[in-house]
């Protein structure tokens, strides 16, 4: 069974991605603002069909040279991930959560702080139960990596025991124990005065595919995007 998907492997140097990471992560940074702007202008209609012609315009500038589809996930001859399409952490994704994940890798934890906007909004004011699970999958798989057990999710299960006001958040998380080709991580999610508002727990597990490519190959990727 093979892998359902192409990690590829990229002859790019430091300075490469360096320069990718600064200059598209500003234009995700300025769509991420006009993405919020757009949800809470209260400009006349005039001013939006003007702003809305001018978008329409500077999008087509962009798509006059596109990859086929989605992005994927790369690595660089020097362990560089590129996994700039992801759905939480791509820097070239404005709908992903501005979010920077630390690893520590002696102690098999992750963690990240970050601000959740209107755009992020569930109940009025609050965060939106889905964005808490999928930020929360991110930081415990990058958890999971960080202890070396690299894996796939198999569980997520979240106790909301209270709202998650809009604003700034905090997650971690770590490696509670494994068992087998399964990890199971442990962590929380916080308000901005350091409220517990979630916990959770997962499973993260090695798929077979990948416990084959390194049956063959004696490697896996460091992590899975």
């Amino acid at each position: 069974m093979g892998a359902p998907f192409n990690y590829d492997v990229l002859d790019l140097t430091d300075e490469q991605v360096d320069a990718e990471v600064r200059v598209f992560g500003a234009l995700t940074a300025a769509v991420r603002r006009l993405n919020e702007a757009t949800l809470r202008t209260t400009v006349d209609h005039a001013t939006v069909e003007e702003v809305r012609r001018q978008v329409e315009e500077l999008t087509a500038r962009l798509e006059k040279s596109m990859i086929p589809d989605n992005f994927g996930v790369s690595f660089t001859k020097g362990g560089r991930i590129r996994g700039y399409g992801n759905a939480v952490v791509g820097i070239r994704n404005p709908n992903a959560v501005p979010l920077t994940v630390v690893q520590d890798k002696v102690n098999g934890r992750a963690s990240a702080e970050f601000e959740l906007n209107a755009l992020h909004e569930g109940p009025p004011g609050q965060v939106h139960g889905g964005v808490v699970a999928l930020v929360l999958d991110q930081v415990f798989g990058e958890a999971a990596a960080a202890g070396g057990s690299p894996g796939m999710t198999g569980t997520l299960t979240l106790r909301y025991r209270l709202n998650t006001p809009l604003g700034p958040c905090s997650a971690e998380a770590w490696v509670d124990r494994r068992d087998g080709i399964k990890t199971i991580v442990k962590g929380e999610l916080r308000r901005a005065d350091g409220t517990v508002t979630v916990t959770a727990e997962g499973i993260f597990i090695l798929p077979r595919w990948a416990r084959e490519e390194i049956a063959k190959n004696g490697g896996t990727p460091p992590q899975f995007e």
